[in-house]
């Protein structure tokens, strides 16, 4: 169920129906990604160089390595901040078209079932904000966890595997369901969308196609709460008081 679902999400990605929404996503992104970069290149070196040349006062001729290894550091350290910026920025941009891709998937792939119903701009904007703030979290965990030995690439799949399945599942789940609704039927299925937030984070650490990736879990989740739905047909809505009692 969950290959299918990811297989079918990866041929939907590149479908000629939303490559629309690709192009936009894609485009945003690297124009966004290209200012981040040009704006923290200038913070650096507004701020890091004189505080270096303060540091180091009067550096001799032959000690001019030390700023050359300095400048390779910032470099690298640079390169690092923009990486890890990749996928909020990615997922801001991305959710606001989220919907236009969940449409699409259901069009084609299930044109016999009832449409879903997309969010409102207010709460997709809001949706994107509260996403962005989740990544972020999460990769802040997953950064200090680097830091341990033998549990850093282990960090990234479990918090971005547990973050990214929640997130999107629900988001899914939403366009047939309400919120709470939506968070019960993700709950009682934890173990299952939690094993697909997996297939999303090993998507999100392949470069490049990592830019996708909001795109590819919206699809994905889209098949994968069809799939749990026929399996799971007595979760129908508006039974949220009865599983809550």
């Amino acid at each position: 169920m969950i290959f299918d679902a990811a297989r079918l999400a990866f041929h939907n990605l590149f479908a000629a129906e939303t490559r629309s929404v690709f192009w936009k996503v894609l485009g945003l992104t690297l124009l966004v990604l290209a200012a981040l970069w040009f704006a923290i290149r200038s913070i650096f070196i507004y701020f890091a160089l004189p505080w270096v040349d303060t540091l180091i006062p009067g550096v001799p001729d032959w000690a001019g390595w030390l700023t050359f290894v300095f400048a390779i550091f910032a470099g690298i350290g640079l390169a690092l901040a923009l990486a890890l910026l990749i996928s909020p920025v990615t997922a801001v941009i991305a959710g606001l078209f989220l919907d236009d891709v969940a449409e699409v998937v259901e069009k084609k792939n299930y044109p016999n079932d009832p449409p879903g119903k997309a969010m409102p701009v207010g709460e997709a904007v809001l949706s994107s904000i509260k996403f962005f703030g989740v990544v972020i979290a999460g990769n802040l965990v997953a950064l200090l966890l680097l830091l341990v030995p033998g549990v850093n690439l282990i960090a990234f799949f479990l918090v971005n595997g547990y973050l990214l399945g929640r997130e999107f599942f629900e988001f899914a789940a939403m366009r047939f369901r309400s919120p709470a609704e939506a968070r019960l039927f993700r709950s009682k299925h934890r173990a299952t969308v939690f094993m697909a937030g997996l297939v999303i984070a090993a998507f999100l650490a392949v470069p490049f196609l990592n830019l996708l990736t909001p795109l590819f879990a919206a699809s994905m989740m889209v098949h994968l709460h069809k799939a749990v739905s026929r399996r799971d047909p007595s979760f129908a809505a508006g039974r949220t008081e009865q599983l809550r009692g």
